[in-house]
């Protein structure tokens, strides 16, 4: 039987080390490696409670779209985190590094949706015509585990290692690029760092999307007409440090960019 008052205290854990700046160990040596349900107890605790304190949710990330990553963390599939207000960085800005942990880059794909999405058995056109507009995005996701030592259960308690967010000024609807087909370029102090392409994030960032949709509808909290979805990275992530500055371009929806504080 689970012992279910590990919830509370990796919880507060997880909640000093966001504050402090410290690390802490893999969360799987306690909860285990396999009880993904758990995890997301945890990671629901946090939210919750940031949001009580005036946060509030805005969307979702989708974590773990790449094929690669899931084979080095023993899934077969995604997982998701919660998008805070609290996040949100303005293109162009600079995020202070006290606030960063971590930090790593990856440049996505995000959707805003115009619909909100309740049907369990949602197809692939349906999400589609629910979908508004897409946006350019970088991520930068941050680790409360020392040396990013994650496995499934870490980072889903870990609300999917997310950290910030930064989403373009253009937004572009779906039938004027190719998701698909789109190739990214991201630099890092004007070297370029990463490249992919849509077909990196599960085939397609739809892909990505219709299972959180319907992932969030099984949960009992379907995504809202307005919600943010960033749908995963498109390429390698990148780990920055003090005074780094990151830029993306993804054809068809243009650039976004952001630095860290020294």
């Amino acid at each position: 039987m689970e012992n279910f008052s590990n919830i509370d205290t990796i919880a507060e854990q997880l909640r000093n080390a966001s504050q402090t700046g410290e690390v802490i160990s893999p969360i799987r040596e306690i909860i285990g490696n396999e009880n993904i349900e758990l995890a997301y107890q945890i990671q629901t605790q946090n939210i919750n409670l940031r949001v009580k304190n005036g946060a509030r949710i805005i969307g979702r990330k989708i974590g773990l779209t790449n094929k690669i990553i899931q084979k080095q963390l023993g899934v077969d599939q995604p997982d998701f985190g919660a998008l805070l207000n609290t996040m949100e960085v303005l293109n162009g800005d600079e995020i202070p590094w006290n606030e960063l942990h971590q930090p790593k880059a990856e440049a996505e794909i995000a959707f805003v949706l115009g619909k909100s999405i309740t049907n369990p058995t949602v197809t692939i056109h349906q999400l589609i015509s629910a979908i508004d507009y897409a946006l350019p995005c970088l991520e930068i996701v941050g680790s409360r585990i020392a040396d990013w030592n994650i496995k499934i259960t870490d980072t889903i308690a870990d609300n999917a290692s997310a950290s910030h967010y930064v989403l373009g000024h253009r937004p572009t609807k779906l039938s004027d690029f190719d998701m698909v087909k789109c190739k990214m370029k991201m630099t890092k102090n004007g070297t370029l760092a990463s490249e992919g392409s849509g077909s990196s994030c599960l085939g397609s960032p739809l892909n990505a999307t219709i299972w959180l949709v319907k992932k969030m509808i099984h949960n009992g909290t379907p995504l809202k007409a307005g919600d943010v979805i960033l749908t995963g990275a498109l390429g390698p992530m990148v780990t920055g440090y003090q005074g780094d500055q990151f830029e993306a371009e993804i054809d068809g929806l243009g650039s976004v960019s952001v630095s860290f504080g020294k």
